[in-house]
């Protein structure tokens, strides 16, 4: 390939708690360290080389270290590694999940992420309640000196009440299945529950009953019992009645989730301090392993959209062009996808393991996320993708 056909790519990773980072440039910058000039001042770093050149703003109260910029090695394939150093003022607070938003005594809609539709009009939980750890059955030996007295016994919302779970909350449903709801069986005929919303569903509810949004056929979660709904936090959004009238939550679907996730195995390290996960199927199956690295990484990366998902990449990628990047806050993973796995005996291990935490989705999500990893390692530099028989991905924290 000719040099001028060399696209000009920019990669960033900082970390704010060691108070370092790694810049690589492609050979679309320059061939030659020498070529390269890099200045830095408050919250923006610029690098100019000899055939491109780009601005980095940084958010406020993050600065690179000028002396640091000087350390330059070639990589094959990726181009000029550089080590920086920088200086971190700034607190980055992570924007909480609905499992750690919803509180009692306040006013909500349930609408349909897709699609925005309203599922659950205007409810007022009087009672907000954790549910116990997903692996809690595994340790009720340890509590208990005679036979397991919650054994077949399911923990369901009284009348007024949300459960939350690690990825769901469970609602009482009261007075059963509103206009914007179906029910449908995954194998019987869905005639029935079109016709009537669901409600012979109701009557003799089972794991294969799914909870559908009748406006854009999104699955949203399942029925638990005749009377409690699962929906999961992937698929729904919650806001007070004044949110609804101003357009809030309009994020694409790919960013959504992203997000949610992201935000939420941090919320799940920092209170269990557990960093390994295993994202599963309502059908029960594992299709993630997922270890969390670190919650206080900044990205930069001309692959990638600036506005959008850390996954998706940019179409708007010229040559030797000035361009301007924002830095995202990110958490760093390592995952390895289990459905295709050739390594069966980690995930064996991993599902045998007590430490690692289960956090189920739908599958159609399952599989959204790991496209949306997969994308998001094929967008860096060839030398740091994978990890011992781990892919390494970035997924952008929705933060203040």
């Amino acid at each position: 390939m000719d040099d001028s056909d060399t696209q000009a790519e920019v990669f960033i990773e900082l970390r704010k708690r060691l108070q370092s980072g790694r810049l690589v440039l492609s050979s679309g910058f320059a061939e030659d360290p020498s070529e390269v000039d890099i200045s830095t001042g408050s919250s923006y770093v610029r690098i100019k080389g000899a055939k491109s050149c780009c601005n980095i703003d940084l958010p406020k109260g993050v600065s690179i270290t000028p002396p640091s910029c000087r350390e330059m090695q070639r990589v094959s394939g990726d181009g000029l590694h550089i080590r920086l150093q920088l200086q971190n003022d700034n607190d980055m607070e992570v924007l909480p999940t609905l499992i750690e938003s919803l509180k009692a005594q306040k006013s909500y809609l349930f609408a349909c992420q897709s699609c925005r539709e309203t599922i659950l009009m205007e409810r007022v939980f009087r009672r907000v309640l954790p549910l116990p750890n997903g692996n809690w059955n595994a340790l009720v030996d340890d509590w208990c000196c005679h036979p397991d007295p919650f054994a077949n016994r399911k923990l369901l919302p009284r009348k007024d009440d949300c459960l939350l779970g690690d990825t769901f909350v469970l609602v009482n449903w009261g007075s059963g299945p509103n206009e914007a709801l179906i029910l449908e069986p995954k194998t019987a005929d869905t005639d029935v529950s079109k016709e009537n919303g669901g409600k012979d569903l109701m009557q003799k509810p089972n794991k294969n009953v799914r909870v559908i949004c009748k406006c854009c056929r999104a699955m949203l979660g399942e029925v638990i019992s005749t009377d409690t709904l699962k929906l999961y936090i992937t698929e729904v959004t919650v806001k007070s009645p004044i949110e609804d009238s101003e357009n809030t939550n309009l994020l694409n679907r790919s960013l959504f989730v992203e997000n949610v996730i992201a935000c939420r195995i941090v919320e799940v390290s920092s209170s269990q301090s557990t960093f390994r996960f295993s994202v599963q199927g309502h059908d029960g199956k594992a299709y993630i392993l997922l270890w969390l690295l670190n919650a206080d990484t900044l990205l930069v990366s001309s692959k990638t959209s600036v506005s959008g998902s850390a996954f998706i990449p940019s179409e708007d990628i010229s040559y030797n062009e000035h361009k301007s990047y924002c830095a995202s806050n990110v958490v760093k993973v390592l995952y390895l996808p289990c459905v295709t796995s050739n390594h069966r005996d980690i995930v064996d291990a991993w599902e045998k393991d007590i430490g690692v935490h289960s956090l189920p989705l739908p599958v159609t999500t399952c599989q959204e996320l790991l496209l949306l990893l997969s994308a998001s390692t094929g967008s860096l530099p060839p030398s740091m993708r994978t990890m011992n028989t781990f892919q390494v991905a970035f997924m952008k924290l929705a933060s203040n």
